[in-house]
């Protein structure tokens, strides 16, 4: 149940985007196509999974331990671009195709703010599950951490469909392009907020 209660949190009533303003830079910038939001939502699925599980570690047994948690902004930074560096390096030997295919994605989401908020939720929030707050173990914290990028994935993939209805459709001058944009992402924070009454 306490799985279920994550990721419906996660995807739907606390969204990344919609919720809690992270990642809203890429969000507006790559959403203009769905092709291209389909296969940043990709990118950073894989990359907040992957850097959470890793920054997770990291605190739990190097900085706390230690007591550098003072440090844990500054190490997160370096190990989600490290992870990002990797992860391209990677791609173009093992899959080509595949690389090409997230191409200007991978090298954008190191400046993503919702990569480093979700690592430094996990470690500082504590959740409430059946009336007690506590930190999360790192099974809970990796299917935080997909729940939430899925959240931004829905989000990112949503508004592209609505704004390539509104680039077909007669916005008035003043309110084409961004200003349109910005209050289709309005909408759909208000909307967002009808879920906060599920958990």
């Amino acid at each position: 149940m306490e799985y279920f209660l994550i990721i419906v949190s996660a995807i739907f009533v606390n969204n990344i985007v919609l919720a809690q303003f992270l990642g809203i830079c890429p969000f507006m910038g790559v959403s203009s196509k769905l092709s291209t939001a389909t296969g940043m939502s990709g990118a950073v699925a894989f990359v907040i999974t992957l850097a959470t599980v890793v920054t997770f570690l990291i605190n739990k047994y190097l900085l706390v331990p230690f007591g550098l948690e003072f440090l844990q902004t500054i190490a997160f930074i370096l190990v989600i671009a490290a992870l990002v560096q990797m992860v391209e390096i990677v791609l173009k030997k093992i899959s080509p195709s595949l690389y090409q295919a997230l191409g200007i994605f991978l090298p954008l989401i190191t400046t993503n703010c919702a990569v480093l908020g979700v690592a430094i939720t996990v470690v500082t929030k504590e959740f409430t599950f059946g009336g007690a707050a506590h930190m999360l173990n790192l099974a809970q914290a990796a299917v935080y951490a997909l729940a939430t990028s899925l959240g931004y994935g829905l989000a990112m993939i949503l508004f592209a469909g609505l704004r390539e209805q509104l680039s077909r459709s007669e916005v008035p001058a003043a309110f084409k392009g961004l200003p349109i944009a910005f209050i289709t992402v309005g909408i759909m924070a208000m909307a967002f907020l009808g879920f906060s009454g599920i958990v």
